[in-house]
């Protein structure tokens, strides 16, 4: 079950907007809860009331943002004759849209299995499926180059080229 939406500008929300911000500027391990507070104009007491720590903060926002470039990729793979290649690249437009580009490259703090490179396998044909963390790879670090300041004009091109044939 997804959690509910908060109401705008309750702390709850002003957390998430925080925490948005910092993780996706600075990455999960450099975020530190003082800081969220602060942004967030709350106590860190709000922070472990509302997520239970800074990984619950950051799960559900990355589920979130995860969720929605999911339903895109669904969408563009049903609807196009290379479903692979039409997936991700909605879903690099959808990170690079949402200003998600370093949440959603990172590895999570936690393991856990990754719904993208899931999605992908089901895609892919049997005998390639195995293709599918590699695939995933390419993807993240397309994103990583947009976190880290490359413009996705330039990004998005090379990581066409290397869908090309999927």
């Amino acid at each position: 079950m997804r959690p509910s939406i908060p109401v705008p500008g309750s702390a709850k929300a002003r957390l998430i907007e925080a925490g948005l911000h910092r993780f996706e500027r600075d990455g999960y391990d450099a975020v530190n809860v003082t800081d969220l507070a602060a942004k967030a104009s709350v106590t860190t007491g709000a922070l472990y009331h509302h997520f239970g720590s800074k990984l619950g903060l950051y799960g559900v926002i990355r589920d979130d943002f995860e969720q929605r470039v999911i339903d895109r990729m669904h969408g563009a793979a049903a609807a196009s004759p290379t479903p692979i290649r039409a997936a991700l690249l909605v879903a690099f437009d959808t990170a690079v849209h949402f200003g998600t580009c370093r949440i959603l490259a990172e590895q999570p703090p936690e393991p856990r299995k990754d719904p993208i490179t899931e999605l992908l396998r089901t895609l892919l044909e049997n005998h390639l499926r195995s293709a599918a963390p590699i695939l995933t790879a390419a993807w993240r670090a397309a994103l990583l180059e947009v976190a880290d300041d490359t413009p996705a004009s330039t990004v998005r091109p090379a990581l066409d080229l290397i869908l090309t044939n999927t």
